[in-house]
């Protein structure tokens, strides 16, 4: 409802630059390498990872050799990324006899193990080198080690203080690194390998990596590492690139999914693309997303795109099944500060998400577990300073294996000990003694405002320049205050969406959406309100106007 005009431009100039300064870039050197990060600039020595030397004389070596090379990958899209940056590059460096293995999260589960290490063998595998995996794999990089079959690492999770026996662990986060920027994705690391082989052998020349960079941009949104330094200048030029992407699966995924690849930003990669990459790992194998991002030609791109699709209407309608319940079932459990809710029917595929949403619903760390006869497995989400990982840690006497991270985390049990294991984590909490944590899931406001001055498209375009966003530079939140409600409208099928007409003290007006939140938000036609939002543009009948996404509303 905003339209732009002359007398607005100053104001929205000084809020533009408000905002920049609170994200730290308050200085114009600063502001510049933020706005239009330079690839080189962060493009920081791959030698500088621990064991890249390594690494890099054992491929030259499987080259000279022509051994049989396997990519390990794993079975989310970070993963998935960086197995497709690898068989992407690694032949055009001279590895002819390539494969890749994606394990099954339903047969081989997370990460290495010894019956995948086993089949690799039995197909002929001389040399392994794991993406987005490894590093704490010290029985099976053994076992192959035992076999004759050499392991390279390429991983970014935490390290323990020793190493496996690979002939290389490339990882930022060894406590031995050199590397000047630490939270790296999997694929990231699988890309400093490429720009390592790079300087040392003929195959892709200089500059040439950056088409690799629409697979690293996917990988580093999906994977919600921090978008800062060496990330923000990757996901930034790859985006560009998958603008104009060379790869027949991406167009096609983008094409069943309605997204515009020729304008694509860095939200629809972690919204759009990334749900439908994942769904298959979820549902039944994560080959079927490879065979997207790795797909020859146009057709079976789209055979393969369209198979994501349906699966990922699957998984949604499965997800919504187990929400509802699992949010049945919590209301049993409401005095508990930590939720632990569990089922026979809720397929472990899935629950991550159903934990997260869980959480978001409640404000409390959540564990959803599925029950599997004698054994349930289950995913965790926390926030705030409850760790899901230390909690895991401190019930050990329930659990046969567990870990993660202080946001989420996996468990594994038997099925009789979920009652002791809910005990265990919420005897944990409340011997933390933390102070309210609900107020840490609330919008943290980048400007609070009083009024609708400079709010306008230009606005939002400037906000645009911001891109991407996204974990460590998120999506700028405006804080609204006093405003009045003009109107109310309740929206879609079944009423659940909700439309504000919020207007300031000179009639200025703004549209909000409340998605999903008619209910929740009583608020009525005169109610004076501050509404945390962020800003887009809504196009509807030939129509451009500014409207705002609701993310909290005080009356």
């Amino acid at each position: 409802m905003i339209q732009s005009s002359g007398g607005q431009s100053q104001a929205r100039q000084r809020l533009f630059e408000q905002l920049l300064t609170a994200r730290g870039f308050g200085e114009p050197a600063d502001r510049v390498a933020y706005l239009e990060p330079d690839y080189q600039a962060f493009r920081h020595d791959p030698f500088l990872l621990p064991d890249m030397e390594a690494a890099v004389a054992r491929i030259i070596e499987a080259r000279d050799a022509q051994q049989k090379v396997f990519i390990y990958g794993d079975y989310d899209i970070d993963g998935l990324t960086a197995t497709s940056v690898l068989l992407d590059a690694l032949p055009k460096f001279g590895i002819t006899r390539l494969e890749s293995f994606i394990p099954n999260r339903f047969v081989e589960g997370y990460g290495l193990t010894k019956d995948a290490v086993r089949q690799l063998i039995d197909r002929g595998a001389e040399l392994i080198i794991t993406v987005d995996c490894g590093s704490l794999s010290y029985a099976e990089i053994q076992y192959a080690h035992d076999a004759g079959v050499d392991v390279i690492v390429t991983d970014h999770h935490n390290v323990a203080p020793s190493m496996p026996v690979a002939v290389a662990t490339i990882n930022p986060k060894r406590p031995d690194h050199a590397y000047p920027f630490i939270d790296l994705a999997g694929v990231g690391v699988a890309f400093k390998l490429v720009q390592a082989l790079q300087s040392r052998i003929d195959g892709i020349p200089a500059g040439h990596e950056k088409w690799l960079l629409d697979l690293v941009a996917l990988g580093t949104v999906c994977d919600v590492v921090t978008l800062k330094d060496e990330n923000r200048a990757n996901v930034y030029w790859g985006l560009k690139v998958m603008q104009k992407t060379r790869r027949p699966g991406i167009k096609a995924l983008a094409a069943v999914t309605g997204i515009d690849v020729g304008a694509i930003y860095a939200r629809q990669l972690g919204f759009v693309l990334g749900p439908h990459l994942n769904a298959s790992g979820r549902l039944e194998t994560a080959q079927r997303s490879l065979d997207v991002l790795v797909a020859p030609t146009i057709d079976a791109g789209m055979d393969a795109a369209a198979i994501l699709r349906q699966m990922n209407l699957d998984r949604r309608a499965q997800q919504d099944t187990i929400f509802k319940a699992a949010r049945e079932q919590a209301t049993l459990y409401d005095k508990d500060p930590v939720l632990v809710l569990s089922d026979p029917n809720w397929s472990h595929g899935i629950i991550g998400i159903v934990a997260a949403k869980i959480l978001e619903l409640y404000k409390k760390p959540t564990y959803v577990l599925q029950e599997m006869a004698d054994q349930t497995k289950g995913s965790a989400r926390s926030y705030g300073d409850f760790s899901a990982a230390d909690a895991i840690r401190a019930s050990e006497a329930h659990i046969i294996k567990g870990g993660g991270h202080k946001l989420a985390a996996g468990v594994t049990m038997k099925t009789d000990k979920i009652d002791d294991f809910r005990r265990a984590v919420n005897d944990y909490f409340r011997s933390l003694n933390l102070p309210p944590q609900a107020h840490l899931l609330d919008p943290a406001a980048d400007v609070s405002l009083s009024s609708l001055d400079g709010i306008d498209e230009h606005l939002v375009t400037l906000l645009e320049t911001m891109e991407p966003f996204g974990n460590g530079n998120p999506q700028p939140v405006f804080h609204f205050k006093d405003l009045r409600i003009l109107a109310r409208r309740e929206l879609g099928a079944e009423k659940t969406h909700l439309k504000l007409t919020l207007g300031d003290e000179l009639d200025r007006a703004i549209d909000i959406m409340a998605f999903g939140k008619a209910k929740e938000i009583t608020a009525r036609v005169g109610n004076v309100v501050s509404a945390w939002c962020h800003l887009d543009i809504n196009e509807w009948n030939g129509r451009r106007s500014v409207q705002g996404k609701l993310l909290k509303l005080d009356i």
